[in-house]
């Protein structure tokens, strides 16, 4: 809905930055619902940043007006969220200028359009199918006639709202102006005059981004589907019937702006065939919020950075023992808590491995070196690998890290580990051996220099003072970024790390 048309009595609430430069996040769910009443600071919906899933609480009290979006769309900070009515204000006031619909059909304001299509379109969600569409298309701004082109207010293909985006003809003049007149409900316009070209706007009755995005993934003209909702909307099933008789041989509803040619001499792709493999398509996944954070920082960080990695195995024997004891004293950090300890040692003795390299604008490059570590442990969830931090981790023993690792992993894997959790990290610790696995060249989170991986614990033949014994052993592996330093460094650091586990009483009595 236009915010600037709503009534005077409406306060609308927007997305609010989220912090740590988060600019989107995705609606992954409403906890109110229109006509529910709300308080201050109550939670009305939860959204998944690029980092967190987090709930967002209302600063207004009142009456829940319009819910802007719904779940799964992706809207920017500042972009509308819900439109609260004050306690004690009408139930419905019109804007000056603006006269009711005939009919006592409810007002559709011009919200947004989106690339998906050549028609001009409004912004509504798919369960509001009963508003009167030939009103949804009056209510569109229109285009210049024989243009053949579609104005982009707010909105994204796909759904999302918020997104200030701007089409230009094909000649790439300028976006131009909408009318300034008051919008009035007309008829829909008359279909494209036969030889036209194809060039004038048809009005097609769709409502819903999802709709229309998956009419363009499945090269349908919506324009030339016919709608089973009020009025003609075309609704999901009716797209999805589309595709299912395209993919059983009937007729589809095909783009007619598509050059014609002959089907002997291009090879025509079948719907929901993947061109590659020849295998039916069953999902398409867009990457988005935590996903789409977790493909950018990893593949920046292969493109960035100029890794090596080095190994070793560690006879954990003596460490295991040691966690024993402690625990038939009354308890004992877990084996983790004592790895983490050791490698907070290691980088107090090589601080090279707690760096970054900072690149500037005109391609410089600095290595910054900061006071103390925050240590990031790898935590795996439902929505990713994600790596909380440990802030200042250089201060705490081992049963403080233990605490720390247990409140960390457990607020990550409920997505309430905070962005400044996730993005603060200088070194990250990674068992991957939970998994069962030995070993792994893994993935620097960038912009760190080093993460250090730790594999299953396993019973290995082992020489200990020239006699073969079964020893725990376990390994593990260094990939670091080569311009902080060189292998001597790095083999340092793993070698001293091995050593703490071999014998960890030593180090122990010097911490």
């Amino acid at each position: 809905m236009s915010t600037e048309a709503l009534p005077a009595s409406l306060q609308v609430f927007r997305l609010p930055d989220l912090g740590e430069g988060l600019t989107e996040a995705e609606l992954v769910n409403w906890l109110v619902k229109e006509g529910d009443e709300v308080r201050v600071d109550q939670p009305v919906a939860e959204v998944e940043t690029a980092k967190a899933v987090v709930e967002v609480p209302c600063p207004y009290a009142g009456t829940i007006a319009v819910l802007h979006g719904a779940a799964g769309e992706t809207l920017d900070v500042g972009a509308p969220l819900i439109s609260v009515r004050a306690a004690g204000s009408p139930a419905a006031e019109a804007p000056a200028g603006q006269p009711p619909a005939a009919g006592g059909a409810p007002r559709v304001e011009p919200v947004a359009a989106t690339t998906a299509g050549p028609e001009a379109e409004t912004y509504r969600n798919e369960e509001r199918a009963g508003i009167s569409t030939a009103a949804a298309a009056a209510a569109a701004p229109e285009p210049e006639q024989g243009s053949g082109n579609v104005l982009i207010g707010y909105g994204t293909p796909g759904g999302s709202t918020g997104k200030r985006t701007r089409a230009r003809r094909a000649s790439g003049s300028p976006r131009p102006a909408p009318p300034a007149t008051p919008v009035t409900q007309e008829p829909a316009p008359a279909a494209p005059a036969a030889g036209d070209g194809g060039n004038a706007v048809q009005a097609v009755r769709c409502i819903s981004p999802l709709v229309r995005r998956m009419a363009v993934e499945g090269g349908l003209a919506l324009r030339e589907l016919s709608g089973s909702g009020p009025d003609g909307l075309i609704l999901r099933r009716d797209v999805e019937a589309a595709l299912a008789g395209r993919g059983t041989g009937a007729p589809a509803a095909l783009d007619r702006e598509r050059p014609a040619v002959e089907a002997s001499t291009v090879e025509q792709p079948a719907s929901g065939i993947d061109q590659r493999s020849g295998l039916a398509v069953l999902e398409r996944v867009p990457l988005r919020g935590m996903r789409r954070t977790i493909a950018d920082t990893l593949s920046r960080s292969r493109r960035e950075i100029p890794e090596a990695t080095v190994w070793v195995d560690v006879d954990a024997t003596a460490l295991l023992d040691l966690r024993a004891s402690l625990k038939s004293d009354g308890g004992a950090p877990g084996l983790l808590a004592f790895i983490a300890r050791f490698v907070v040692a290691g980088l107090a003795k090589y601080p090279e491995l707690n760096t970054r390299v900072l690149t500037g604008e005109d391609g410089s490059q600095e290595l910054l070196a900061v006071e103390g570590i925050n240590l990031g442990v790898a935590a795996q969830t439902d929505r990713g690998l994600v790596v909380p931090s440990i802030r200042r981790a250089d201060l705490l023993n081992a049963r403080a890290l233990d605490a720390e690792i247990r409140r960390l992993t457990e607020a990550a894997r409920a997505g309430k580990a905070t962005p400044a959790e996730l993005t603060s990290g200088t070194f990250t610790l990674n068992n991957y051996g939970v998994f069962g696995v030995d070993g792994s060249a893994a993935i620097i989170n960038h912009p760190e220099s080093a993460i250090l991986g730790v594999g299953r614990i396993i019973d290995r033949p082992w020489v200990v003072d020239g006699a073969l014994a079964v020893r725990k052993v376990t390994e593990l592996t260094l990939t670091f970024d080569h311009r902080v330093c060189d292998g001597g460094t790095a083999g340092g650091f793993l070698r001293f790390v091995a050593d703490a586990m071999e014998n960890p009483a030593r180090l122990l009595a010097d911490l």
